[in-house]
């Protein structure tokens, strides 16, 4: 299926008919579509940290809860995290709850960044959920590791780990990343979700 936006006469670029878009037609879609929504579904802290201007903060755990009030949104949405594995997660559960118009951004927003795509960035230093990840994954299989020599059964610590991260990747969802985003300094101002459900229902 051909992925390029072409325009249909005058009015907006047409919306393209995929679910997966790159970052170069959500530029043009921005540009162009003033009824466009984006969704970023990071946590807070790292959509404080930096995020494409205009886009709305819903963390995947709060879009979960909130999937049917989000599939009622007749907007248009494209879907963004850092990489594209929450977005995917997300794009399911708003299409179970019917939401159509859907669109995921391919690469998340490294790809955004790799375009030049212009970024708001505040005061938060937050890092990204998969290095939060490596970091914690990586320290508690070192502990184990080196528990080991003292205590020989510590090894299954770092076993428990690597079974976790298998498990992460077979079915891209990651029970770490979910205990990690409930720390407070990962929820950031937190997510008002009727302000962002007003906002995003407002014609432009």
């Amino acid at each position: 299926m051909n992925n390029t936006l072409e325009k249909s006469g005058p009015g907006p670029v047409a919306e393209p008919h995929t679910d997966v878009i790159d970052a170069m037609q959500l530029r043009q879609l921005i540009d162009e579509d003033s009824r466009l929504r984006v969704l970023d579904v990071r946590t807070g802290g790292e959509f404080d940290s930096g995020h494409i201007p205009g886009s709305y903060n819903v963390p995947l755990a709060t879009l979960a809860e909130h999937a049917r009030d989000l599939g009622d949104l007749d907007h248009p949405v494209v879907l963004v995290c850092k990489s594209g594995a929450r977005s995917d997660q997300a794009h399911s559960k708003l299409l179970g709850a019917g939401k159509q118009r859907l669109h995921v951004l391919d690469g998340g927003l490294d790809a955004w960044l790799a375009i030049g795509g212009d970024v708001t960035r505040g005061e938060s230093n937050t890092w990204a959920m998969d290095r939060q990840v490596r970091l914690v994954a990586g320290s508690i299989s070192l502990a184990g590791i080196l528990g080991s020599v003292v205590a020989p059964k510590a090894k299954w610590i770092s076993g428990v780990v690597a079974t976790g991260l298998t498990f992460s990747a077979l079915s891209n969802t990651c029970a770490m990343a979910n205990a990690l985003g409930r720390l407070p300094y990962n929820k950031g101002r937190g997510c008002d979700i009727d302000s962002v459900l007003r906002e995003m229902r407002m014609e432009s």
